[in-house]
């Protein structure tokens, strides 16, 4: 044999599969072609499959299923990678009413691998991952797999282009189902969008929006004023504003470690300042007096403004902040309260976008200027609207002394008294606007316009709506700035009933291993109005709590500034390497984290399965069929009593989709004779994908979400479907894996009835 072909040989590895190919269907091989390149140029890498007779394997571009996935290991010499397969079997499947593309038999994907222009020369290796998903008439089976080739890397290897066989072309994967943003990510634009909405909203204040006019003919007067200049000069002086405040939100950023900003909404100083700051905004804007910017540093701004130039325009713009802060000012202190919550870089972030929200309707008036003209002229209704105001910033005021009260543990600003506080305040804003209240802006025999007399209307049914919170009733959102009720509630806010330990991390892990249990970690905030919100409104269901009763329960407040919230901290950066709260954390007895969930969330089915994701604890002999389900709405199922038919299946199944109308039928006929059947989704991508797979497959049973404990526990395997019938007492009945007939069903529920 020629030396030529010996190396070639030697380039086709044996494969490293990660699990059985008899269970998943399909074998693989890996080799490249040409196993010797040079760097910089193109080689194929062939992974071919021999898929079981009965078998087939979705393709790479299927829009159902799981589709074949391929990733190249980070630590190869490969750049980038396109795959490539031949033309798969389209047909339309009525099961998931779409179009699916599948191989039998043996298939061939090819992945086109652009080696790295520096890679070393000599033997390297490729890997390759996979993710795939076979099926029969009857089961479904998803898989993974992962191989390793040789490789060549010779810089005098000859560069040719690559020969792709006839019929082949680029798969291009179908968009992931159920993809959506994080919690955080949410959480993060609807911060932003804020920001932004409180800097339109700024212009309309009483000291932004007269200045308007006065600022706008800075730009459209200059001596030199060509248009384009004009509007240059305006970009100009909005850099000035968003430098201001962004330059705000970056010094207490840098200023602060990764806690600081935390530590700062729960500092009782920071928050006394910041409660007298807005009863001073307040009290101002009600009329009580005028708050001004020292009239030295303004008239050196304004005479540094006045010597033209870009530094002039830049200063102008930064002159006009600091005359509008007085206004602005309550804006900016709620966005950096709001980013405390979250920590990192949301003061900056949360002030660029105020700042660019201010700044963009100048740069519009700029291009525009014809419209100034149609602008309404500052007055009455602008005294309105300070007045207003005042009223809305004193009941703000009130959510930073109620911080200070929490952090001394004082006890003076109770829920009932916050409550009563807001109800005057909120209803005083909606009498004055109805006439009943005499303050500047309406005169004694000035008619009202329907604006107005909406406006105070509003007010009014806001400030009576908050009557049931003073007597323990929800307020759904605003609960995250109200106190809690003590009388109901336990440590930190949390529901009664549950037993929870206060800053006792090792006595919670020793209590834990005593009584085998797995515990429940709540890393949260003094001055955390998200962890207050899952507090009053998720914590609190009955459901949820009823799936902590299994936990040991400890709180750990790391928004302080004393020695136990430093070790708390500490404690979270090691272990979850972020600072948000609220974090929630499932460990073991040995501190091993085994599920966390981040951040706040309304949706229960997704906190039910976080809560369930968690395995029972070794030595918990949990009979099988008592386990607590829950629904997909987050309802408790009744199982007591009842022969509970258990069905384990995942949105891909098809042989799953094929039993569905023969529940529907189980459902119905014995539902009322004692039959309970609960579908059990296995799917790793959550309720949402499931959600969506019911409109078009409805299930007139019970959906309940699966996670890795029920995996575990009921020893589900990769095969499905899997049904288990249970008789009355909870004994295991008969067990079904595949497809299983309906008479077949039947027999075993009559078996157990």
């Amino acid at each position: 044999m020629r030396a030529g072909a010996t190396v070639r040989s030697a380039v086709v590895l044996a494969l490293c599969a990660c699990g059985a190919w008899a269970e998943e269907h399909v074998k693989w091989n890996l080799q490249v072609e040409p196993g010797t390149v040079a760097p910089g140029a193109k080689t194929l890498v062939r992974v071919e499959g021999a898929i079981d007779a009965g078998w087939h394997l979705y393709s790479a571009s299927s829009a159902a299923g799981i589709p074949t996935s391929f990733q190249v290991g980070p630590d190869s010499v490969v750049a980038g990678t396109r795959v490539l397969q031949p033309k798969p079997k389209r047909a339309f499947d009525s099961n998931f009413n779409l179009e699916t593309e599948t191989f039998e038999g043996t298939v061939a994907f090819l992945l086109e691998a652009n080696v790295k222009k520096d890679a070393p020369a000599g033997a390297a290796q490729i890997s390759v991952s996979s993710r795939f998903q076979t099926c029969s008439d009857t089961v479904c089976v998803p898989g993974r797999w992962s191989g390793t080739a040789d490789v060549k890397i010779d810089p005098s290897a000859p560069v040719a282009a690559l020969v792709i066989p006839a019929g082949y072309s680029e798969a291009k994967a179908p968009p992931a189902a159920g993809a959506s943003q994080s919690a955080a990510s949410e959480g993060l634009g609807a911060f932003l969008a804020v920001a932004f909405g409180f800097g339109l909203a700024s212009i309309f204040t009483p000291c932004v929006f007269p200045m308007i006019p006065i600022t706008m003919s800075y730009f459209l007067n200059r001596q030199s004023g060509s248009r384009r200049e004009s509007v240059t000069q305006a970009v100009v002086f909005c850099l000035g504003i968003i430098v201001l405040f962004s330059g705000l939100g970056l010094a207490i950023t840098a200023a602060l470690g990764p806690f600081g900003v935390l530590q700062l909404g729960s500092n009782k100083w920071v928050n006394g300042f910041i409660g007298a700051l807005f009863i001073t905004f307040g009290l101002s804007l009600l009329g009580a007096f005028e708050i001004t910017i020292p009239s030295a540093i303004l008239t050196r701004l304004n005479r540094s403004s006045e010597k033209g130039g870009f530094a002039g325009t830049l200063l102008m713009g930064l002159t006009f902040s600091l005359a509008s802060f007085a206004c602005v000012g309550p804006f900016v202190g709620t966005l950096l309260a709001a980013a405390v919550s979250g920590g990192g870089p949301r003061p900056l972030m949360g002030m660029v976008t105020f700042a660019t929200g201010l700044a963009l309707p100048f740069f519009l008036l700029a291009l525009f200027p014809s419209y100034l003209k149609r602008l309404p002229r500052s007055g009455g209704w602008m005294a309105r609207v300070k007045v207003v105001m005042g009223f809305v910033i004193l009941a703000v005021s009130l959510k930073y002394w109620s911080a200070v009260d929490q952090i001394l543990q004082l006890g003076w600003l109770t829920r009932e008294r916050f409550l009563a506080a807001w109800i005057v305040l909120f209803a005083m804003a909606g009498l004055y606007l109805l006439g009943f209240l005499r303050l500047e802006g309406i005169k004694a025999d000035e008619s009202m316009g329907m604006g107005r007399l909406l406006m105070g209307a509003a007010f009014l049914i806001f400030a009576i709506s908050l009557w049931p919170g003073m007597f323990g009733g929800k307020l759904g959102d605003l609960d995250a700035y109200v106190p809690t009720a003590r009388e109901s509630a336990g440590p930190g806010g949390a529901p009664a009933g549950l037993a929870w330990m206060k800053d006792q991390y090792r006595e919670a892990l020793e209590r834990a291993r005593r009584e085998g249990k797995l515990l429940f970690v709540n890393f949260t905030g003094v001055a955390c109005a998200n962890c207050h919100w899952m507090e009053a409104n998720m914590l609190s269901r009955p459901e949820i709590a009823a799936a902590l009763q299994g936990f040991v329960l400890v709180e750990l407040f790391t928004d302080r500034s004393d020695a136990v919230s430093q070790a708390n901290q500490n404690l979270q950066l090691a272990k979850f390497q972020t600072a948000a709260t609220p974090l929630y954390a499932i460990l073991d007895a040995d501190e091993k984290v085994i599920a966390k969930f981040e951040g706040k969330t309304s949706d229960v089915p997704k906190f039910l399965a976080f809560l369930n994701s968690a395995p029972p604890p070794a030595g918990a002999d949990k009979p099988a069929g008592a386990t607590r389900w829950t629904s997909l709405d987050g309802k408790s199922v009744d199982t007591n009593g009842k022969v509970v038919v258990v069905n384990f299946w995942a949105t891909w199944c098809v042989p799953c989709i094929r039993e569905i109308p023969s529940f529907n039928r189980m459902h119905k006929e014995l539902g009322t004779k004692g039959v309970v059947v609960l579908g059990v989704s296995m799917d790793d991508e959550g309720a949402a994908r499931v959600e969506r797979f019911l409109k078009k497959h409805p299930m007139e049973y019970t959906v309940a979400l699966g996670s890795d404990a029920i995996r575990q526990q009921y020893k589900i395997e990769d095969l499905l479907p899997v049904t288990i019938v249970f008789d009355r007492a909870g004994k295991q009945v008969k067990r079904f894996e595949g497809f299983t007939s309906e008479a077949d069903l039947q027999a075993a529920v009559q078996l157990a009835l």
